[in-house]
């Protein structure tokens, strides 16, 4: 439900790009253009953008991204507020869309990790295993700070101080998860993405959370879940309802 002037979006996509350069630039341009502020990361495996403004302003800038071919699957997730979160506009060129620093962990060439919508997750939690009969284990992939605003209810927690340090902590705890379904998520579903394929590289029954923490509000309201989720604006931390908490 609508509630303030300013439309908040965020969305990313895994896709091959080789003209990045070239979509800095004019990205940047139509959004500016448009008065909208927030952050719009390429690389050559993909496209990771937070970006809030007037809905009109903001809802025409997604259109033209989407008018691009590669770019037509974008279903940003939607959140409202009464003033704008960002500062400023930021659209950069960069390694990774999310960093891992493992080169060969590339979502945009690769089939894609088994994704779990929220709905079933919400039935699995509720019924304490998925349809297999097997137990279902939450994998927090954030940093251990956005962890403590909230979590899935028993959430494994691995004190993540970046993201590029989940694959070692992985290592270190593969043995715990064997035998279980392990269902990484995170915010918005970039880093539990990226961490699933690693999970099944190591051989691991893995989903990960489709849509992440945001979609999973939107869907069912949160249940499971405790607390609320840092977002990286200056709301900070979101309510099950997409509200900022206050």
């Amino acid at each position: 439900m609508q509630s303030g002037p300013i439309l908040n979006i965020s969305c990313y996509l895994f896709v091959s790009l080789n003209d990045t350069a070239a979509l800095c630039e004019r990205l940047h341009a139509r959004a500016q253009a448009l008065a909208l502020k927030g952050t719009v990361l390429l690389a050559e495996e993909g496209i990771n953008l937070f970006l809030a403004g007037p809905a009109d302003a903001v809802n025409a800038w997604v259109s033209e991204l989407r008018a691009d071919p590669r770019f037509a699957s974008l279903t940003p997730k939607q959140s409202w507020s009464d003033t704008q979160p960002f500062q400023r506009l930021k659209v950069k060129v960069k390694g990774e869309i999310i960093r891992m620093n493992r080169p060969t962990v590339r979502p945009d060439q690769a089939p894609r990790a088994p994704a779990l919508p929220p709905a079933t997750l919400a039935r699995w939690l509720d019924q304490g295993h998925d349809d297999d009969g097997r137990e279902v284990v939450m994998l927090d992939t954030r940093n251990g700070f956005e962890v403590d605003h909230g979590a899935f209810d028993g959430a494994i927690d691995w004190r993540l101080h970046k993201f590029s340090d989940f694959p070692e902590a992985l290592v270190a705890h593969r043995d715990e998860l064997v035998g279980k379904t392990v269902v990484s998520y995170c915010t918005g579903g970039i880093r539990c993405e990226k961490a699933a394929m690693v999970l099944e590289a190591e051989g691991l029954h893995a989903w990960q959370l489709d849509g992440g923490i945001l979609k999973y509000f939107e869907d069912t309201g949160g249940k499971h879940y405790h607390g609320g989720c840092f977002v990286f604006d200056e709301r900070e931390s979101l309510a099950p309802d997409l509200s900022p908490v206050s």
